[in-house]
């Protein structure tokens, strides 16, 4: 491990931005190429936004350009400080210990820029950053050897995530907002728990209501429904399970406990095969015009099978086994969603993902962290997500700087993204000294520098330490 007092005496220049002796020029090298990235990302991300989400001639004429623009400055800011605080702790220290290039750097730069940002998004970037950070630390400490990894470890996390998220989507104001309304389209508001007489005399209802046939209802909607290829996938179902049986307890009137679990298979399987689709879209779409074949890959790729089963697996597991529990212990009971959530949880082996899982559970301790705030029982903390913010991004840059091995792929591209590149012509192979295999992920990339403006003998870069 890095001795922490260990100090390199080589300028920021040497180190740093290497491509310019000027930390000013630097700075604002970086700044201009991070304004020019934000707003394209920004810009379209906001206005798909904002036509989703309806919005009104008012909101395009008066808010849409300003959110635009702060949401700019806040990850412009995050770029271009990160750059000047470099050069500042360089000549306040005189020189790099193993902290001051990563994360002494970033910690200020990234609680300035955050406070740029608008409130109602900084609880989403900070839950985003310290799940991020997580996994980052994780990575480091098994590198060190402090941690050894667990075999299927992102699955067993994730079902211990959605056994506490089910059992709170089922307790009775346990979930509010996004969490709730996204798990109520995933798993049905059947799942829903009805307190006290209300189920049963939904259940009185219950046969009044399936006992008429579709084909037979005054509206006529089953015969415009009947041509589309969900309607005849529904009767399909219903063709064939139609005799099964429904536990008293369960809140699915028109379907029997088989057909419902497997519509909801076919249904979230839908879902998510078209969505992986989307996602898909965007990069293929130039390909698709010169290479008409590329369409047929897109359809009937991998991955885009691996999130419908999962998404598919996920509700019919937790359904099925909702029912069989009702059948077992003839009552409906929240404390179900805890095996049930837990044994839909194995369905991530379909979708094997870190990401999701980390992110999951970050939701998640924040959700029992609120809990525990209107409670009175865990103490409130006035901008605690800027805080937060701060620090996991400070940790999420020390990677990046000394040991990028250990961060997200994902989330390095996108530094490389930000800076034009720039991250990347760091001398890291001066950091090697400090232990963590900076330049490994670089193969031993030096970058020419000017000897007119370096402090440090060349012979320093391989014989310090």
């Amino acid at each position: 491990m890095a001795a922490l007092s260990k100090c390199i005496p080589h300028n920021c220049y040497e180190i740093g931005h290497t491509w310019s002796p000027s930390c000013t020029i630097s700075t604002l090298q970086v700044t201009a190429g991070a304004l020019e990235v934000s707003f394209k990302i920004y810009a379209p991300l906001y206005l798909i936004a904002a036509i989703l989400r309806r919005r009104k001639k008012d909101y395009y004429k008066k808010r849409l350009i300003p959110e635009i623009l702060q949401s700019t400055s806040f990850l412009t800011a995050n770029g271009g400080l990160y750059i000047a605080f470099f050069c500042i702790l360089r000549k306040l220290l005189g020189g790099f210990y193993s902290w001051s290039a990563g994360f002494g750097a970033a910690l200020p730069a990234s609680y300035i820029a955050i406070l740029l940002e608008r409130k109602s998004r900084r609880g989403l970037l900070t839950i985003y950053m310290t799940n991020l950070a997580t996994e980052t630390i994780f990575r480091m400490a098994v590198t060190r050897g402090i941690v050894s990894p667990v075999k299927h470890g992102e699955v067993l996390l994730f079902c211990l995530t959605a056994s506490l998220y089910m059992f709170f989507f089922r307790c009775k104001d346990g979930l509010k907002g996004f969490a709730f309304s996204a798990l109520k389209f995933i798993v049905g508001k059947e799942e829903i728990p009805a307190h006290s007489l209300l189920a049963e005399h939904a259940h009185c209802k219950g046969p009044e209501r399936s006992a008429l046939p579709e084909s037979s209802r005054p509206d006529g909607t089953a015969t415009s429904r009947g041509k589309s290829i969900v309607a005849l996938t529904r009767r399909l179902l219903e063709s064939v399970c139609k005799h099964g049986p429904r536990h008293r307890c369960c809140r699915h009137y028109q379907d029997n406990c088989i057909s419902y679990c497997v519509k909801g298979f076919v249904r979230m399987f839908s879902v998510g095969y078209l969505i992986q689709c989307c996602l898909k879209v965007p990069s293929a779409f130039r390909q698709v015009f010169t290479k008409p074949s590329r369409l047929l890959s897109l359809l009937y790729n991998k991955e885009n099978f691996q999130l419908g089963a999962f998404l598919g697996s996920f509700v019919s597991i937790y359904k099925g086994t909702s029912c069989l529990l009702r059948w077992i212990r003839n009552l409906d009971d929240e404390l179900h969603a805890l095996i049930a959530g837990f044994l839909a949880g194995i369905s991530m082996f379909f979708y094997k993902s870190t990401s999701i899982s980390m992110y999951l559970f970050s939701k998640l301790v924040e959700t029992m962290y609120f809990k525990g705030i209107e409670a009175g029982r865990f103490p409130y903390f006035p901008h605690a997500d800027t805080v937060i913010y701060a620090i996991s991004t400070a940790i999420c840059f020390q990677a990046a700087v000394m040991e990028v091995q250990n961060l997200r792929p994902s989330y390095w591209r996108f530094l490389l993204r930000l800076t034009k590149g720039r991250f990347a012509l760091m001398n890291r192979r001066v950091l090697d000294v400090f232990g963590t295999e900076a330049s490994r992920e670089f193969h031993g990339f030096i970058p020419k520098l000017d000897p007119r403006y370096t402090v440090a003998p060349p012979e320093m870069e391989v014989h310090l330490g």
